[in-house]
């Protein structure tokens, strides 16, 4: 018995790229950088070294979450790992390991993905604060997040 289960939690390096296939399936394309720490052999040191994690979400929570996701955004997934190899044009064998995402949770709000910067901001999961009138305080409100569906083996085309 083996088991193919991945969780790792960083910032999306990029915007999410959406196509459709030829069958109509979704395709959802990101990149996360997740942070290693090793000690530096010269300094003694310790040092964060970028991982780069390239995950695919498949189906119809693709669209979905192409509207909430975006570069910079901080997310935790969980999914399994898929190796692909192919080879180019020029005859070169070419080979990637990316997650077939199954999970997505919002760590960042939506300002804190547009530039807001400071402390701490609540996780996206949680009520973020509202800009409110003039000589009004700030009231939490939901955050509404994507649709959550399921995506089965029969859904992902290989």
């Amino acid at each position: 018995m083996s088991i193919n289960r991945v969780n790792i939690s960083g910032n999306l390096t990029r915007d999410p790229e959406l196509r459709v296939t030829a069958s109509g399936t979704q395709i959802l394309a990101f990149g996360v950088a997740v942070n290693d720490r090793r000690r530096n052999p010269q300094t003694n040191e310790w040092e964060d070294v970028p991982n780069f994690v390239d995950c695919v979400v498949f189906g119809s929570r693709a669209e979905a979450l192409s509207r909430f996701l975006s570069k910079g955004s901080k997310v935790a997934i969980e999914g399994k790992l898929r190796y692909s190899s192919w080879e180019t044009k020029e005859g070169q064998r070419r080979s990637k390991l990316e997650v077939v995402v199954d999970e997505v949770e919002f760590l960042s709000s939506r300002n804190q993905q547009a530039g807001g910067q400071g402390g701490y901001q609540q996780p996206a999961s949680y009520a973020a604060p509202v800009a409110a009138a003039p000589q009004q305080s700030y009231a939490p409100r939901p955050v509404q997040a994507p649709p959550s569906t399921e995506v089965y083996d029969e859904d992902i085309p290989f």
